[in-house]
């Protein structure tokens, strides 16, 4: 890769060579409030580091000359090399690597251990729990100084790359008091990778790794992906599909794996693996998987054994099982813990963790699938090893574009959750379509559970504070891949920088963090930043309105998942359909959870129960995913259901519409690649939604026998056009 093309790579050596003119060339764009026209792809995601404007050189450039950073391991080297790279991109200058503090402008860094003058001051270090750290403007000796102090070497590099950040976004750096400590202690991304290189429900090129040439051969972008995940605080990563393939866990492909393991441990990045169950009968010669036999136990136990000599620091095992035809300790008449014990016994004495999936369902057909997963785990609260995480999805069907809360967190006090959010847009859009999915992940971390009191927020529950869990993990579902802006498009790479941030402090602002985003990855301007944060905030309302308003759900295509399909029926299994989950009649529509219905109601709080379980109070958002509501039911906009049905759909499709126009209007301070293809991808969303809206107009009058209201238009095509639509090859499916 060519020097300044690299991620973050800084100016390209041309500017550097006509710098005079390049900083008055910046200046006058400054003036002018518009971006140069640099060439870009995407690849240099948040960490551009590209020149910034004169005036912010001017007053960052003299408070950074000097380095004083002794690099006593690979993870402060690291930090080190991303410090000089940042400062040398953003403000054209390397420091001078000095010993002591001779001067002001020094940027102090390192540990106690590692670096003398640190040890020296006080820094409130002791306050840090493990990868926290201190950015302080401090006097040292006779000079003012930045100390960039942790106790730990991956705290300092987290330190180093929330420092370029501050620069990144224009930041002062007097009186700089930061201490930082993630409330979460295990903050991973689960690739859905599979060992052919296809990506379940993947939308951004082919699988990141390249089994056939590991170990040998280490691509470059591996080293890239560490440094954005450290960037955010992620710490930890799954290289395997949760539908996991047993060769994963054998000597070939775990010296793959190790090779991985060794780019990513200066970063403070551990690698898991996904375990399928049935292992000891696919790659161990054994008849039986039962959990309870003792040569299955034996051969975990060496199975772990022999992973750990090859890596370890190895992190542990990610589990799904007895879920969509999967095997598991149910197929042995054991249960869950069961079967997750059985790992965590053998992975134990290295350390390791199992974290065992709740996003199950048996074959026998439930009378509500959403409740499954309470039903078959909260029985066994406090039965799981103190090494077992059950990582729970944000909801209870399956990543839908809202789903409310998953009745689990806080119904399990005595067992610790994970989150498992989505990053891979499966079920909105995939890759073309703008959904910033932060502000639905606050609206999640911020809901009340009420157990075991009022305040009990899921965010509390994640970091342990409300039932003191002594092990905390969240995970995101990754949307990164081989194409050259890793995640398909521009913007869906907020929705990975949005999830590490929040996973390092669940309390956090999503719309600060996509200003953040917004910043580091675009540009400055406060006006271009009020328009582009605005285009994002209203994104995800956008997408519910026009693909499931008022709480309507599980209406896509078939298999794929793209597209409307709300009339698919039919099949193997009736929660695998359209109808299964909207239950369109003459009469109305919606799944009824409440006591006349399934009653997974009372799987919540008594006060969630009751106001999700009460037509007048359940918030309008969830109406239909609770409710069997008449046609004609007013809504609180005094519209009837029908109406406003079409109503929200419409006004989907005119938001998008919208944002188009926004990012239209800010083509002057985009380069021309990003603009042009966040403008091709706006306007494949518009259709696609207007396709959303019609066909599912079309469908649902059928039922509803009610005409449009006044002023909105028609489905464009009959409904027998739009069931005939036919993509055997949509992407992501595997």
């Amino acid at each position: 890769m060519a020097p300044g093309h690299g991620l973050g790579g800084g100016c390209a050596p041309a500017f550097r060579a006509i710098s005079p003119l390049w900083l008055a060339f910046w200046a006058l764009c400054a003036a002018f409030a518009v971006q140069p026209a640099v060439a870009e792809d995407g690849y240099d995601l948040w960490l551009r580091y590209r020149s910034l404007p004169a005036e912010q050189r001017a007053i960052y450039a003299p408070a950074t000359a000097q380095l004083v950073m002794p690099a006593s391991s690979p993870t402060l080297a690291a930090a080190k090399s991303e410090l000089s790279r940042g400062l040398s991109g953003l403000l054209s200058q390397t420091p001078a690597n000095v010993e002591r503090v001779a001067a002001a402008g020094a940027v102090l860094v390192g540990t106690p251990q590692s670096n003398p003058q640190i040890s020296q001051l006080e820094l409130g270090l002791k306050g840090l729990s493990p990868q926290g750290y201190v950015i302080r403007q401090q006097r040292v000796g006779d000079h003012t100084s930045i100390v960039i102090a942790a106790n730990d070497d991956v705290g300092v590099l987290y330190g180093v790359f929330h420092f370029l950040r501050l620069l990144q976004t224009h930041q002062p750096l007097q009186n700089l008091a930061i201490s930082e400590s993630s409330r979460i202690q295990l903050r991973m991304l689960n690739h859905w990778d599979n060992l052919d290189r296809t990506v379940e429900r993947g939308y951004s090129g082919a699988s990141l790794w390249d089994w056939h040439k590991l170990p040998d051969y280490l691509d470059p972008r591996y080293t890239d992906y560490a440094r954005a995940n450290a960037s955010i605080g992620i710490n930890a990563t799954v290289l395997t599909n949760v539908n996991a393939n047993a060769l994963v866990l054998t000597p070939a492909y775990l010296h793959k794996a190790e090779a991985l393991a060794k780019v990513f441990r200066p970063y403070g990045i551990r690698v898991f693996l996904t375990a399928r169950f049935s292992a000891p009968v696919e790659i161990g010669g054994l008849k039986t998987a039962d959990p309870a036999d003792p040569a299955v136990q034996k051969w975990w136990r060496d199975k772990a054994a022999e992973i750990y000599k090859i890596i370890p620091d190895f992190g542990g095992l990610l589990v799904k099982a007895n879920s969509e035809g999967q095997p598991g300790p149910q197929d042995y008449g054991r249960n869950h813990a069961d079967g997750a014990n059985m790992l965590a016994d053998a992975v134990k004495p290295f350390g390791g963790t199992v974290i065992w999936r709740a996003f199950v369902y048996s074959h026998e057909q439930p009378d509500d699938r959403a409740k499954q997963a309470y039903d078959e785990f909260v029985p066994l609260d406090g039965k799981f090893r103190d090494n077992v995480l059950v990582q729970v999805k944000n909801g209870a069907i399956d990543f839908q574009p809202r789903e409310p809360f998953h009745p689990l967190f806080g119904a399990m006090p005595k067992t610790p959750l994970a989150m498992e959010f989505q990053i891979t847009k499966e079920y909105l859009g995939f890759a073309t379509h703008l959904v910033y999915l932060g502000s639905f992940w606050e609206e999640v971390l911020r809901a009340d559970t009420y157990r075991p009191r009022k305040g009990s927020t899921i965010a509390k529950i994640l970091d342990g504070s409300v039932h003191n869990y002594a092990r905390t993990a969240i995970a995101g579902v990754a949307n990164i891949g081989s194409d050259r802006n890793w995640s398909g498009s521009q913007f869906d790479q907020a929705n990975w920088y949005a999830f590490g941030r929040l996973a390092w402090n669940p309390t956090l602002s999503s719309k600060a963090l996509a200003e953040e985003w917004v910043r580091m990855t675009f540009f400055n301007d406060p006006k271009f930043v009020e328009r582009t944060v605005g285009m994002m905030m209203k994104s995800h309302e956008a997408v519910v309105d026009y693909m499931n308003p008022l709480g309507l759900h599980h209406v896509m295509g078939r298999g794929h998942h793209y597209g409307p399909a709300p009339w698919v029926e039919g099949g193997p299994r009736a929660d695998w359909t359209a109808v299964y989950f909207h239950r369109a009649d003459a009469k109305g529509i919606g799944f009824d959870r409440t006591k006349t219905g399934s009653n997974a109601v009372a799987q919540y709080a008594a006060p969630i129960a009751a106001e999700f379980g009460d037509l007048k109070r359940v918030p309008e958002q969830f109406l239909l995913w609770f409710h069997h509501v008449p046609w004609d039911y007013r809504t609180r906009s005094g519209r009837i259901l029908w109406d406003e049905l079409v109503y929200r759909y419409t006004r989907g499709v005119d938001t998008v519409r919208e944002m188009s126009q926004t990012w239209q209007g800010v083509a002057s301070q985009v380069d021309v690649e990003r603009h042009a293809e966040v403008a091709a991808f706006l306007k494949i969303q518009e259709n696609e939604a207007q396709w959303w809206r019609d066909a599912s107009i079309a469908y649902f009058q059928t039922f509803s026998k009610r005409p449009l209201p006044a002023g909105f238009a028609p489905p464009e095509h009959s409904l027998d056009y739009y069931k005939s639509l036919d993509f055997p090859y949509a992407p992501g499916h595997h």
